[in-house]
């Protein structure tokens, strides 16, 4: 199964969060929060505007992003957890230097 995204909405999957803090403590998996970075999967073709003009999203399949903790839907697709979210809910893209 594969999923579309439709308007401005972006599918993104959720990057592993570290397990170990940096004094050496392993952190369980029960314990630790979701992370709010992920790898963007798919995006919409974006929203239209009043005139019926199309505004084209500013992300890239493959592109490090940051989001809310609490934002979008969260959906399992083959086994895997993937979050469905709007463009507007990503805080920044991600880049390495």
């Amino acid at each position: 199964m594969s999923l579309r995204p439709l308007g401005d909405r972006v599918i993104i999957k959720r990057l592993d969060q570290e397990t170990k803090t940096a004094s050496g403590i392993v952190i369980p998996e029960s314990a630790a929060e979701k992370p709010d970075q992920g790898e963007v999967i798919a995006i919409g073709p974006g929203k239209r505007d009043n005139d019926g003009k199309r505004i084209v999203p500013d992300l890239k399949v493959g592109e490090r992003v940051l989001f809310g903790k609490y934002s979008g839907q969260q959906v399992k697709v083959d086994g895997n957890e993937l979050l469905v979210l709007r463009e507007e809910d990503i805080v920044a893209v991600v880049t390495q230097q």
